[in-house]
């Protein structure tokens, strides 16, 4: 564990992050084997059908997900203000409601899957069927997911993000073993990588039970004994519902968005699938940053320290923009060589390098705008951040997007996200100029 309330904040926020960077680094390494295996083993199709259904999953999911955000932003605050007993019962409470909402959430997914992908357009040439095939076994195992990322919301919290490295590697290991298995001698196609995707996440979820349970002596999480704390949960919703939301329109923005990809064939979704598998990368610094600015931020405000927030967010948005430049001016000019990992088609080769050229040299603006809403929901104050991904995506990234393909072309629609990402930055950072996240404390100091 890592105590934030002291110390150099450019140092505690680096070494944080790297674990975490090294833990991202694992988890796209088993995403990319994923669409490579996909991609060169069972085709260009299989590839479209298995990136098309993200965004569903990931909004059916959101609800549960910014729930989570919301327990990581309370255990940071409980942890810096000493109160172990409160960070117990909140893990309780968070675990009590997945294991109650899960199923609900299973059978939604699997029903609706079907109708939201043809929602969205994805072609019936055989994609559709392989993409429904993957949400379904996908839904099934929900629990693996929500439970990992429950376990890493915990770790963060107290400010260890070394040990979720651990427990990625050990998903990282059994997916990529499964994959090759599943798809090249046993010829599962899609349904044996979705597989190999819930196995090693549900090892990896129990596994990280095993392990906070027997290292975290203030920590006591049973499956089979429910603790439930109505005010902690009421808290947990009021922090974690506006992410949710978030999230969830997110998720609603990234499908209009897919959808209008969709339409220009399977050549250029599995081109827009593969180079997002890339991007994933390249936001990977951002993300680590990002999350320990959370936990620096949560730990701080509850230990009642708030010059120490202006100099946390100084320092993050130092090595987070610094990284974003770096990673860019690397994969720009390495686009092309890097989408051959996906396809030797032509046509996907060139719509993943269109993306990526269009998103790269602005990442800046990404990292800004995740920094400024990372330490706002550090504070407790998440109403901010959602209202600011929400300007961005449907008040510039979707109708620009849309502006752009109908009188440039579908080659350069991606530049919407700029746009989108300057959007928000402007929102967040003029809202953290304000200084009323200083009220928005869980922990009240005399």
């Amino acid at each position: 564990m890592t105590d934030m309330t002291q110390g150099n904040p450019y140092r505690l926020i680096l070494l944080f992050s790297l674990p975490l960077l090294f833990g991202n680094v694992l988890q796209q390494l088993y995403n990319m084997v994923d669409s490579i295996v996909v991609g060169n083993v069972i085709g260009d199709k299989a590839l479209a059908a298995v990136g098309t259904g993200f965004p569903i999953i990931f909004m059916m999911s959101s609800l549960f997900m910014g729930i989570g955000v919301g327990a990581t932003v309370m255990i940071s605050q409980f942890y810096g203000a000493k109160d172990l007993k409160r960070v117990n019962e909140t893990v309780g409470t968070i675990y009590t409601a997945m294991i109650v909402g899960i199923l609900p959430l299973s059978l939604i997914g699997i029903l609706a899957s079907k109708p939201l992908l043809q929602l969205i357009k994805v072609p019936d040439d055989g994609t559709l069927g392989m993409a429904h095939t993957y949400m379904i076994i996908i839904f099934i195992g929900m629990i693996g997911t929500l439970g990992y990322n429950i376990n890493a919301g915990i770790l963060q919290g107290l400010g260890d993000s070394k040990t979720s490295l651990l427990f990625l590697a050990v998903a990282t290991v059994i997916n990529i073993v499964l994959d090759l298995l599943f798809a090249i001698p046993l010829r599962m196609g899609v349904a044996g990588v979705a597989l190999a995707t819930i196995i090693a996440q549900i090892s990896s979820w129990i596994f990280g039970i095993r392990f906070i349970n027997k290292h975290y002596d203030f920590i006591h999480i049973q499956l089979h004994k429910f603790f439930f704390d109505k005010k902690l949960f009421a808290q947990a919703i009021k922090l974690g519902i506006p992410s949710g939301i978030q999230q969830a329109l997110f998720s609603v923005g990234i499908m209009v968005m897919q959808s209008l990809v969709n339409s220009y064939g399977f050549n250029f979704m599995a081109g827009f699938n593969g180079a997002n598998k890339i991007d994933t990368f390249a936001f990977m610094p951002i993300q680590s940053f990002t999350t320990a600015m959370t936990t620096y931020t949560g730990q701080n405000v509850g230990a009642g320290n708030h010059s120490r927030v202006y100099q946390g967010i100084r320092a993050g948005t130092v090595l987070s923009v610094g990284c974003s430049l770096l990673v860019g001016a690397v994969l720009y000019p390495l686009s092309g060589f890097l989408m051959q990992m996906f396809s030797k088609s032509p046509e996907v080769i060139e719509a993943g390098v269109s993306y990526l050229h269009c998103v790269l040299p602005f990442y800046f603006l990404l990292a800004i705008v995740f920094m400024f809403n990372s330490t706002l929901r550090g504070t407790g104050e998440t109403i901010i951040p959602m209202i600011s991904s929400f300007v961005a995506l449907w008040f510039a990234r979707v109708p620009i997007a849309y502006f752009i393909a109908e009188h440039w072309g579908k080659n350069y629609l991606f530049l919407s996200y700029g746009f989108g990402w300057a959007l928000g930055s402007l929102v967040s950072g003029i809202y953290f100029a304000t200084g009323r996240w200083k009220r928005k404390s869980l922990v009240h100091h005399e």
